[in-house]
């Protein structure tokens, strides 16, 4: 039996001593996850170390430990996650890393490594072959895990392949084996001391979604090649000294100018600075040359007054700029409230500081609602007020005194990601704005921090209530789940349709469907989408979905578009119409696409039924839904149905006058 144990947080001591001796002593664990302890304390250094063989995940992150990198790790072969992030490790990274052969998930960030990366450390296997994920135990890659509190994973098959050496004192040049890792996701080289060229090699990693190399000391230029890169959602270069044009078109299309602030010698259109054309030949500049010192000797002349006129201006317009921003940074230090309508301008002004602003709402709206009020309202984010977790955060429960109650969402900060998908979310949430859509009141921005603040709905989600309500009484009925349907695929058509450009959700499940005091549906989760731009770019920002819900053509090519969001949907109708979880856990059983395919290729369409719910006057009705959903689920993206078309199918099903709700709370 394979055993997790998470115990972060629990002010755990001596390291060295107790804790690890009796830990050590469950031979089927599997997952260790005990971070935030050890306060300051040495991490073991033991090579006699063991007990631990069978350990898949290992986080010992944000304690922090001193001390190196220890070898007793080196004996973890089972090793999968190894996290050991926010620490004080000393010392250099060791070569004997790639002897894990299962390691996908290294994270040894923002510790005080030195010395260079090692070769031997791109030659991780896990990272170089889709061919070797074949080695994963797939059971144990499903089992539901409780992270940090600032990162949150509720499946091991959510964590994406990352290599993650950012804020340390790594010195060298970047190995230009870093080419063989070919299904890395996240390659964060951020924040050490870095130098030499880009490799042309990291253009290899067509599997690549963050790339982040910023705050180092590389020169040369960007690879063009990078262009190729079409999975691409978070580059950052900036603060080098390279030089040379920005790549164009693809993904590089849709990056900002801070991307690459602090590079000068830089050149692209929206920097400001547009690339000289290719030089000529030492005879022909020569002539062009003299043919132009006259005219440049006259400009200079008539132009020379105008100058030093303008240069006069720019001098007291920079005096009087630094006097303003002296004046602004001290005001900058209380927490501000600010309309949607100026969120521009005080991200630009305001972003070392701390803000909260409201989305103007209208009837209802919390007013003069400040970060303290939060903190009070949540207790300091105590854990005892977590209603919710993901990949991307955690969801807090915030009672104000005036007896009002919110769902504050902490986004995680800590990989350098969360600036632009929080900018992200906050475009596409102050437009988006429907009746069957979660409301968002506000985001607050507070030092590393990242809150969104949303309406807390009563009844929590859908997948409460079909999978985790052990209470007879707590059952909905068909009309309900009805309802429920048709609510979400309106909130779900409002996001593909009326906004502009169209938002992919990526990750619609029943737990992302919230449920109010009176059972209307809302679709939550959905601003953590890119945004699908007028041309037709593979847009895409990390691996998209949750186990059961994923379309099949994602596992070629993890592109997510709005025919996806149709096949997800399509097995929350059939949660709603079977009762049954999209894939059973540590079960034989199959997954519920695959049933319901087969029952209904044996003319079991009845069977496939809840049986909760036949016979009870709606059993045709559930069979149409049923007819939907497979067409949503089709293997074929090109012959699924458009949202618009799903909604008016379940629209066209009426429930009779006579037949009342029953729903048992």
């Amino acid at each position: 039996m394979e055993a997790t144990v998470s115990m972060s947080w629990y002010e755990m001591e001596s390291a060295n001593g107790d804790a690890l001796q009796n830990l050590n002593r469950c031979k089927n664990l599997t997952s260790l996850l005990i971070g935030s302890n050890f306060k300051g304390e040495t991490i073991p250094q033991d090579a006699a170390i063991d007990g631990f063989e069978n350990l898949r995940a290992l986080t010992i992150d944000l304690c922090p430990l001193v001390g190196k990198i220890p070898i007793w790790l080196s004996k973890l072969t089972k090793l999968e996650i190894l996290d050991l992030s926010y620490n004080h490790l000393t010392g250099t990274i060791p070569s004997w890393i790639n002897r894990l052969e299962l390691l996908f998930f290294l994270d040894i960030s923002s510790n005080r490594l030195t010395g260079d990366i090692p070769p031997e450390l791109m030659e991780m296997p896990m990272l170089q072959s889709e061919k070797n994920a074949a080695k994963l135990d797939p059971k144990f890659l499903e089992l539901p895990v409780f992270w940090t509190q600032s990162r949150q994973y509720r499946l091991l098959n959510a964590f994406p392949n990352v290599l993650n050496l950012c804020n340390n004192s790594l010195t060298g040049i970047i190995p230009q084996g870093i080419g063989q890792l070919k299904v890395l996701n996240v390659l964060n080289f951020s924040t050490n001391s870095l130098s030499g060229e880009i490799p042309q090699q990291i253009c290899n990693l067509t599997n690549l979604q963050t790339l982040d190399l910023s705050n180092n000391q590389l020169t040369g230029g960007l690879p063009s090649a990078l262009s190729n890169l079409h999975f691409l959602s978070w580059f950052n270069v900036s603060n080098n000294d390279l030089e040379g044009p920005v790549p164009s078109g693809g993904q590089f299309n849709t990056f900002t100018n801070s991307s690459y602030i602090g590079n000068s010698k830089l050149c692209a259109p929206m920097l400001s600075v547009h690339c000289g054309s290719v030089e000529e030949p030492p005879d022909v500049m020569k002539r062009r040359h003299k043919k132009t010192v006259l005219a440049v000797a006259l400009s200079v002349f008539f132009g020379g007054f105008a100058i030093l006129f303008s240069l006069g201006r720019l001098i007291l317009s920079i005096r009087s700029t630094k006097s303003a921003d002296r004046n602004k940074s001290s005001n900058n230090r209380d927490i501000e409230t600010a309309s949607f309508n100026s969120v521009s301008e005080h991200l630009r002004d305001m972003i070392k500081g701390s803000i909260l602003v409201m989305v103007p709402r209208g009837k209802g709206q919390p007013n003069n609602l400040t970060f303290n009020d939060i903190l009070k309202a949540t207790n300091n984010f105590d854990q005892q007020n977590i209603i919710g977790c993901g990949g991307n955060g955690l969801v807090y429960k915030a009672e104000l005194p005036c007896g009002s109650k919110l769902a504050i969402k902490k986004l995680n900060g800590e990989m350098c990601l969360m600036e632009r998908e929080f900018t992200a979310e906050v475009e596409a949430l102050s437009m988006a704005q429907h009746e069957n859509l979660v409301p968002l009141w506000g985001y607050c921005i507070q030092g590393n921090s990242r809150l969104l603040i949303y309406s807390f709905m009563e009844n929590g989600s859908l997948d409460d209530w079909l999978h985790n309500k052990d209470n007879a009484d707590s059952f909905l009925d068909w009309p309900t789940r009805l309802k429920i349907a048709k609510g979400a695929g309106r909130g779900l058509s409002y996001i593909h349709n009326t906004c502009n450009p169209s938002i992919v959700h990526r990750d619609v499940k029943s737990s992302n469907i919230l449920l109010d005091r009176e059972f209307n549906a809302y679709v939550a989760d959905f601003g953590l989408a890119r945004l699908i731009l007028p041309y037709n770019t593979h847009v895409t920002t990390e691996l998209v979905g949750t186990l059961g819900y994923i379309p099949p053509e994602y596992g070629q090519a993890w592109v997510a578009t709005l025919r996806g969001d149709i096949y997800s949907f399509g097995v929350v109708l059939l949660e709603l119409l079977t009762g049954k979880r999209p894939v059973q856990v540590l079960t034989k059983s199959k997954e519920l696409v695959q049933w319901v395919r087969e029952m209904r290729s044996q003319g079991k369409d009845i069977e496939v039924l809840d049986p909760a719910l036949r016979g009870r006057g709606h059993d045709e009705q559930m069979l149409n839904v049923l007819e939907v959903a497979c067409k949503c689920i089709n293997h074929n993206p090109g012959l699924r149905p458009t949202i618009q078309e799903v909604v008016y199918c379940l629209e066209t099903i009426v429930e009779p006058l006579h037949v009342q709700e029953q729903v048992h709370v």
